[in-house]
């Protein structure tokens, strides 16, 4: 299954949630972009399933609350990479003090 059809299968089945909630299909829409990714949609489609909000406000949140955690967490892994080849190259490279003149 390519990356594009199981995106696009995530994002129907959020329009399909939301509907069921009586919301339009353009929040469901909007919804699967700012989310991105076929794991973040099935997030909030559980959320939505656990929780069955009444207002957009909440859906809307929700789906700012997810991403932002997606954010962090790439954010974190980022820095733990630069973190790990600095390390790297600290343990690979001499301190200057401790050259020989």
């Amino acid at each position: 299954m390519n990356e594009h059809s199981e995106w696009s299968r995530a994002r129907d089945r959020l329009v399909d949630a939301l509907a069921l909630l009586g919301f339009p299909e353009e929040l469901g829409e909007a919804c699967a972009r700012h989310l991105g990714s076929p794991k973040a949609i099935e997030r909030m489609i559980a959320y939505l399933g656990y929780v069955k909000p009444k207002k957009a406000e909440l859906v809307v949140d929700e789906m700012l609350a997810i991403r932002s955690e997606i954010d962090a967490w790439r954010a974190k892994k980022e820095m733990e990479e630069a973190n790990a080849k600095y390390n790297e190259w600290r343990w690979n490279h001499k301190p200057f003090d401790d050259e020989e003149s």
